[in-house]
């Protein structure tokens, strides 16, 4: 079964089908036994068949456990964030050839574009975030460290660590590409293998992004597995060290969720279903605004894009009572001009399904639907297209619904057609309109069009309980918007009820989902050592030579310089405020000081931090190249004339930088800084960073 050829490209003709591979613990793999036929979306052709049958998934996960883990654990967040940005810019050159693969699921160019080059720029993304959010570590340290005893000798701090088990990924049909490097991207960002699973009718896209990505040689060896056909028994060698992230159907997450190997291990499983999400026109968005005119523009888009085939698409369109008619001719008007055919016709502006049991799977939903509302626009049966035969294709036509009595009438509500069909519902307030929008139980993403920045809060405080995501839209965006159905990598992508109950991407909270918080408990040197990160009241070191006079590799980590007293005066405050400008008048006199919080005449705050570091710069040319910023900045005690300031400053973290070709090797070195008055209490706290030469390249 096991087979050294690697896949050769598809023929997405028909002319010459062949049959998929599946990747598994190293080696491409055709399955055995019975297979699935993938079809052509346009021309109805047979093109791909897959298999999953002779697959051993409990050596893949193995596999995953014992090769992938620990090679992916070995690495710091920003060496897997570097190997993300390769894998991008490896991907981002061989576009054309995935564009090719990508016309047979019936997508455009457009379409594609968002799901190929949207899974490319997610990798991306989490390649920078992964850099700046996170250490050069194994690890990740969270949050402050925490006070649990009177005199600090005992101390708390949270790391997260990656799962030492395997993400299985469950992705939908309808983004082959965006749907696995949407996954993939925070999971191995966190340090964990993954076993990818996409649906088998597009899977062939899938497959052929995926032969790249193992033919880049940049992932580690068992960093990625593949299963092009039925995941079989795989969940049932999963154990309390794995987490499943599922996009799909609510009753097929519900289905795998109640799975006896999740239960008894409590596997982490995220799901992100699809859903019956809204858009809201507000009252104020009348014809000839531009929020009118964006409200249709966007509704049609979201129905048309992908042939509706979104999770997140626009399922319910409420519209205030007055204008359902005006809307209905608006959006009618505009999909009118959507021809539909073979996406590689001229004018062609949307696809087919993806296959043709999804036809069969939307026409049960729009009876249900219909059963429910009147259709304002587009015929029931095959559509019109141009370059394809309709009969063979999975073409389906646009429709547009209109529910009189939505909150009577509920199958708007409860059935969602995945294709290019919506409902229009009236509202008679804004409060109406709150309780449609909640009727889908649990949605991705809702979207308001309103000038009215009050309508845009009471919609958004009355619905965010119910929904992932909201899109607050008017005229102000409009250009720069991503729209109502864009997934975007730092914000989350998931929703509650219906929607699944999981979040996705999010920035760092996706990394998270693939790692265990612990909390760490010990005196502050003991976790500092641990953590490699100095926390106050650990232990600290120093010699004679100015920290400023050291490179990178020769600073540790608590090595800490006291600087000599410096006394404030009277004048000092007043030449400070005369060279920056600052007369507030607490800086002026006593009896003007006296007026609001102070007891006298105090001392700039941007003054005691200025004359900090006049305390502890060395002035001379050396390691330290620049001042690379300031975190944390706390003024906790006021400074008077009279007063004594000196600064400790002690390395805090060390995060050693890329080099660039022409550049100077060098890290940022983050300093902890405590400023103390002459009754060495804290009158400053901040961490100040610096760029710091390295010896080594």
């Amino acid at each position: 079964m096991s087979t050294p050829v690697f896949p050769a490209p598809l023929d997405v003709t028909g002319a010459a089908p062949r049959a998929l591979f599946n990747y598994a613990a190293g080696a491409w793999v055709l399955g055995t036994g019975r297979t699935a036929l993938l079809h052509h979306a346009v021309t109805g052709a047979v093109i791909a068949e897959a298999s999953s049958g002779g697959l051993d998934f409990g050596a893949m996960v193995q596999h995953a456990r014992s090769v992938g883990g620990p090679a992916l654990r070995r690495m710091t967040f920003h060496q897997r964030a570097r190997m993300l940005k390769a894998l991008a810019q490896y991907l981002m050159a061989r576009l054309e050839g995935y564009y090719a693969v990508s016309a047979a699921t019936g997508a455009t160019r457009r379409d594609g574009w968002v799901d190929i080059e949207g899974g490319i720029g997610t990798l991306f993304a989490y390649a920078s975030r992964g850099r700046r959010e996170f250490p050069d570590e194994p690890f990740h340290v969270e949050g402050p460290t925490e006070p649990l005893s009177k005199g600090g000798t005992f101390v708390g701090r949270h790391i997260c660590v990656p799962l030492e088990g395997v993400a299985v990924h469950i992705n939908a049909f309808n983004f082959p590409v965006w749907g696995m490097l949407e996954k993939l991207a925070p999971t191995l960002l966190a340090g964990v293998p993954a076993i990818v699973k996409p649906a088998t009718i597009t899977s062939f896209l899938t497959e052929a992004v995926f032969a790249d990505i193992v033919g880049s040689g940049i992932l580690p060896a068992g960093a990625v597995q593949l299963i092009c056909g039925s995941a079989g028994d795989l969940l049932d060698h999963l154990d309390e060290q794995c987490a499943v992230a599922f996009t799909g159907s609510a009753d097929t997450a519900r289905m795998l969720r109640q799975r006896e190997s999740v239960v008894a291990h409590n596997v982490r499983f995220n799901a992100e279903a699809d859903s019956l999400n809204f858009s809201m026109l507000g009252p104020d968005a009348v014809p000839g605004t531009e929020e009118f005119t964006l409200f249709i523009r966007e509704v049609a888009n979201e129905m048309t894009t992908k042939a509706g085939q979104k999770c997140t698409a626009i399922r319910r369109t409420l519209v205030p009572e007055s204008l359902v008619e005006e809307v209905a001719a608006a959006l009618a008007a505009r999909l009118g001009g959507v021809t539909i055919g073979d996406p590689a016709a001229e004018g062609v502006r949307m696809g087919p399904l993806a296959a043709q049991v999804q036809v069969g799977e939307v026409q049960r939903a729009v009876d249900a639907i219909g059963a429910d509302a009147e259709l304002v626009y587009g015929e029931v049966g095959l559509p019109d297209v141009v370059g394809a035969d309709a009969a063979r294709g999975a073409f389906y036509p646009i429709l547009l619904f209109a529910s009189r009595d939505p909150l009577k009438r509920t199958a708007p509500h409860d059935v969602e057609a995945f294709g290019p069909v919506n409902t229009v519902m009236p509202y008679r307030s804004v409060d109406e309109a709150i309780e449609l929008a909640k009727r889908g139980r649990g949605s991705l993403v809702g979207s308001v069009f309103t000038a009215d920045d009050d309508t845009a809060r009471i919609v958004a405080l009355g619905t965010a309980a119910h929904h992932g995501r909201l899109l607050l839209a008017n005229h102000h965006t409009a250009k720069e918007s991503t729209g109502h159905g864009s997934p975007l990598p730092g914000l989350v992508h998931g929703g509650p009820g219906r929607a699944g109950g999981g979040e996705e991407m999010g920035g760092a909270r996706g990394v998270m989902h693939f790692m265990q918080r612990t909390a760490l408990q010990g005196s502050p040197t003991t976790l500092s050592r641990v953590v490699r990160e100095y926390m106050p009241k650990a232990a600290t070191s120093g010699d004679a030579v100015h920290p400023f006079r050291k490179h990178f590799e020769e600073l540790a980590i608590g090595e800490t310089h006291h600087t000599a007293a410096r006394l404030i005066t009277d004048e000092d405050v007043d030449r400070f405020s005369d060279l920056s400008g600052d007369h507030f008048y607490a800086h002026k006199s006593d009896k003007l000081a006296q007026q609001g919080v102070f007891e006298r005449k105090v001392a700039h705050g941007y003054f005691v931090l200025s004359a900090s570091a006049g305390l502890f710069v060395d002035p001379a040319p050396g390691p330290v190249l620049a001042n690379y910023g300031l975190e944390g900045l706390r003024f906790v005690k006021p400074v008077y004339p009279g007063d004594t300031i000196r600064a400790r400053l002690t390395v805090k973290q060390k995060t050693a930088k890329e080099t660039p070709a022409d550049g100077i090797p060098q890290g940022v070195v983050a300093w902890d800084v405590e400023v103390l008055n002459q009754l060495d209490e804290p009158v400053a706290v901040y961490t100040i960073l610096t760029l710091v030469k390295r010896l080594a390249t």
